[in-house]
């Protein structure tokens, strides 16, 4: 393809092209002197020229979708309505991309009503018949619907992975089909979470090729949904129609009103003169340097890269070098290094001897770096298949284990000297996961730990922290894949244990090696980004903490349950009833648009109800409440979906949690989830277990104590945030009532309403605790207003008083915005970071959500912060102490205990000034404890 050739035609996605952009700088944004971030730009330039140097196209387009709504949402309202607002930088850049191309003397293509998907297939088509030779250049699958003998779907390179060409044989190949129009086929049955296009409900992509070679199409398959059985056969009676639809909504157009006029897509050359306009203004320098460096007017004479990448780093020219100039392009690797040109010695070592003599080098180590392979992603049910070491870059050695447990257990008897040394530094990615493995089968993991995961997490909280991601990003280096193995996830995943021994050994041991070798290029950052101390002394404490507690899990009492799940159901549907005697009407109840329609066409609650973007009203759980007060039926909806979310992501899930092993619930809890620094939790997510209602409540009742020996001991701060503001702030106000012991909602209620303590009534006392936690939360006055239902005049009124009356925490939240503003991101007290690079953006809404978090960040961070180290001393107290109980769970500024009988007073006296003295602040920490016989009464 490197040749020109008579007729070769490339139509571009833009909008894709430029996404990829967007990406490929977002970690890497390329900001110019005048403050514009030119990413995009500099991205989608550098991918037209490869493809008119490289594949010299004898006509060239590229094809944009316009803001209007297209034929698709007609038909669909919900067509994309999950899509997020276009990122800013994106907004900004696809004028300059359309003056870009225009420079270059290339078509611009966009039609109102149509994508730019339709427009290309449909000039595909026609460019074909003129026997033209046609390349649609794009990342997007849906295309290969198109490809034809002549027409090629082009994905382009992009961060190490190069150019993919498709023809009709590759296509077919790829989703395993017969021929390219199943592929709308496959997207009507399967439908696409990025479009939001539904399918038909439990069928995925390997449900819809097994389905296709049977049935041939989508309208085969309805016309024999006889022979098909159970769900997916009441599914495809169901939903039958939506399957249509979701094809059709998949159909690329190759109709669209446009003509193929081949001279206006003939490429004879860029303007010189308009590109270098606007290269300047884009300050891009080394770039005008390698593309004017010919005769104006010619076609652009690039020395390309020796492979093609959508962001292929050029070589910086003699002029730039002289000048100093930076190079524009970002440092994204043309090519990642792997395990097959990788020079490295990796062993596999087998049977007990010769563990041995690898625990006699292991033992000489001041640091190692270890890795588990196992079945299950599921610490406690995962059996061992094996264990990695590396201490020497380059070098790493694979242990694999029999399922013969006493086998297993006699390998790692040899290896328990190593693990339980204290003296050596234990290196891992998410080494909590091998740790509990290990602890399944009596082996502590003792000493100093070091998380690579952890690491990157405090130098990039909001970033990626999977190890082949860092592998990538810091070593150029591509890790051999899982999926490689086991294959993808799915029903038909499966496990290490049928791996081949010696594939097992060279993922493994490169897990362990690549392991060791981020920890040396991580730990300098933590040290220079001042993160050592938290690191050291808080996060990876912890791990050790969260991996005992896990360990434990906690008792479910499924009885409990059981009848909550009735009481729920029956609730439930009474509820509905009501709704359907409110509404006048029976109708889908969890369909938004036929709400929607009810509320506000056939009700007419709301005459400016708000519409989403694709037309239907909005339904949310923040419009119904509004309405709840004075509409009845909105109040009744808002119960009804409480209900139905009660019973079936907690009621009926938790049960199914247990595990068979331990009788008890192991919730997974992570490190690096929370922006914040805040833990989060999985299987279940404790976090969220509503207890705002009765109902919500009701689902603490079923967590219990181990056996009739203990009973559930709870510790919480209270009002942590807002002493955090006092001792922040330094307001002489808050700090007073804090220290005094004064309830400090009623406090600053008699200040904001100026009336004495002994005055105020409960609801001054509720408006001024909704402004307490509002303000450090950055509420505005609209804001207020709706929490509290009052005129937004009166809500300003409070927040001008508040801060009138705590003068110096306005100062604060002003003080802490500004410096945001100069450092674009703000601290912690233990000096974790939280990045805030919109705080200085254009667009207010983004500028706005920043500026909140500038304020609410260091609070949230810190009590996330107080809480991690007191658990950790309270678990080191504990195990210095050899106590029975155990600290089990950890829910936002809550422990939660199984506390043996025997104990309950000592950590009634013991646990609280552990938590409050966690870490020294001006301001009193309280900490209020409660006992009982399930968690509901414990709080």
């Amino acid at each position: 393809m490197s040749q020109k050739q008579p007729h070769k035609l490339f139509l571009l996605d833009a909008m894709a092209l430029i996404y990829r952009a967007h990406f490929a700088f977002s970690k890497n944004p390329r900001i110019n002197s005048k403050g514009l971030n030119t990413g995009v730009m500099l991205g989608f330039t550098n991918t037209l020229l490869e493809v008119l140097e490289k594949e010299k196209p004898s006509h060239i387009a590229v094809a944009f979708d316009t803001k209007a709504p297209t034929f698709r949402h007609i038909q669909y309202e919900p067509y994309k309505a999950n899509r997020l607002d276009q990122p800013e930088d994106i907004m900004v850049s696809i004028p300059w991309v359309k003056e870009i191309v225009r420079a270059f003397r290339i078509p611009v293509l966009e039609m109102d009503g149509f994508e730019a998907d339709d427009i290309i297939g449909t000039i595909a088509k026609k460019a074909e018949k003129e026997h033209y030779t046609v390349y649609m250049m794009t990342p997007d699958k849906d295309y290969g619907q198109i490809v034809d003998d002549h027409i090629f779907l082009y994905k382009p390179a992009f961060m190490g992975n190069g150019v993919d060409v498709m023809g009709p044989k590759q296509v077919c190949a790829k989703w395993d089909i017969e021929h390219v129009d199943q592929v709308r086929d496959i997207l009507g049955l399967m439908g696409d979470a990025v479009d939001n296009i539904p399918g038909i409900p439990g069928i995925g992509e390997k449900t819809a090729v097994k389905l296709l070679k049977e049935f041939g199409t989508v309208e085969g398959l309805i016309a024999n949904v006889d022979k098909l059985k159970g769900k997916q056969k009441e599914n495809v009676e169901n939903f039958a129609a939506q399957g249509i639809l979701s094809k059709e909504l998949a159909t690329i157009k190759i109709d669209v009103p446009v003509d193929f006029v081949e001279e206006e897509l003939r490429y004879e050359g860029f303007d010189e003169e308009k590109l270098r306009a606007i290269f300047t203004e884009l300050e891009f320098r080394t770039l005008a340097s390698r593309i004017f460096k010919d005769s104006p007017g010619k076609k652009a004479a690039i020395a390309a890269p020796a492979q093609m990448d959508l962001f292929a780093p050029a070589p910086a020219s003699p002029s730039s070098e002289e000048e100093g100039i930076e190079e524009e392009l970002p440092t994204v690797p043309t090519v990642f290094e792997t395990i097959h040109g990788n020079v490295h010695q990796y062993h596999k070592i087998k049977g007990k001897v010769a563990v041995e003599e690898l625990v006699s080098y292991l033992k000489l180590q001041d640091e190692i770096c270890f890795d588990t392979e196992t079945t299950d992603l599921d610490a406690m049910k995962a059996e061992l298949v094996g264990l990695s070491f590396a201490y020497v870059p380059g070098e790493a050695y694979y242990i694999p284990v029999t399922s013969d447990l006493q086998e297993t257990q006699e390998i790692l008897e040899v290896l328990r000297p190593i693990f339980e040394n204290e003296s050596i530094l234990k290196i891992g990615q998410n080494v909590k996961y091998d740790m509990l493995v290990l602890k399944n089968y009596g082996i502590e993991v003792k000493g100093t730990l070091y998380d690579t995961m952890l690491a990157h997490y405090l130098i990039e909280p909001e970033g990626k922290h999977g190890m082949d991601w860092l592998a990538q990003q810091y070593l150029n280096y591509k890790p051999v894949s899982i999926t490689e193995l086991i294959g993808k996830k799915g029903k038909n995943q499966g496990n290490m244990r049928d791996v081949d021994e010696d594939e097992v050994t060279a993922y493994a041991a490169e897990d362990a090696d690549i392991t060791l070798r981020l920890k040396e290029k991580l730990d300098p950052i933590i040290q220079s980004n001042g993160l050592k101390k938290l690191f050291d002394e808080v996060e990876n404490p912890l791990i050790r903490v969260l991996t005992d507690m896990e360990f434990e899990g906690v008792r479910i009492d499924t009885g409990s349950l059981a009848e909550l799940s009735v009481a729920l159901d029956e609730e439930s549907k009474e509820i509905e009833k009501r709704v359907y005697e409110l509404a006048g009407v029976k109708f889908n109840l969890a369909s938004p648009k036929q709400l929607g329609e009810v509320l506000f066409e056939k009700l007419k609650l709301d005459p400016k109800a708000k519409k989403t973007k694709t037309g239907q009203y909005a339904t949310g759980e923040e419009i119904l409440s509004k309405m709840a007060d004075e509409h009845e039926i909105a109040q009744a909806i808002l119960d009804y979906r409480q209900m139905v979310k009660l019973k079936s992501t907690y009621v009926d899930a938790l049960p199914t949690m247990i595990n068979a092993k331990t009788g008890r619930i192991h919730t997974t809890y992570n490190q690096f989830v929370a922006a914040t620094g805040r833990l989060s939790s999985i299987n279940p997510n404790l976090q969220n277990i509503p207890i705002r209602t009765s109902r919500g409540r009701e689902i603490r009742k079923a967590f219990v104590p181990r056996d009739e020996n203990h009973v559930l001991l709870s510790a919480d701060y209270s009002q942590i945030e807002l002493r955090l503001m006092a001792a922040f702030s330094q307001d002489e106000s808050m700090l007073e009532a804090f220290r005094n012991g004064r309830d400090i909602h009623a406090t600053t209620a008699a200040k904001i309403f100026k009336v004495p303590l002994e005055e105020v009534t409960s609801d001054m006392r509720r408006k001024a605790k909704t402004a307490n936690f509002g303000i450090i939360y950055g509420i505005s006055a609209f804001g207020l207003a709706q929490r509290l239902s009052i005129p937004r005049g009166e809500a300003k009124e409070i927040i001008d008083a508040y801060f009138s009356e705590f003068p110096a925490v306005k100062e604060y939240m002003d003080g802490a915005i500004e410096k945001a503003r100069k450092d674009e991101y703000v601290e912690t007290i233990l000096g974790r970071r939280r990045y805030l690079r919109d705080i200085n953006s254009r667009n207010m809404t983004m500028r706005g959500f920043a500026e909140r978090n500038a304020i609410n960040a260091p609070l949230q961070g810190s009590a996330a912060d107080l809480i991690k180290v007191a658990m950790i001393h309270v678990h080191q107290w504990m195990k210095k102490e050899k106590l029975k109980s155990k600290m089990i769970l950890q829910v936002h500024d809550e422990l939660v205990f199984d506390a043996h009988k025997d104990e309950v007073e000592l950590l009634k006296k013991n646990i609280p000034g552990l938590m409050s003295n966690a870490i020294q602040l001006p301001v009193p920490i309280e900490v209020e404890v409660g006992v009982g016989t399930d968690w509901l009464q414990a709080h």
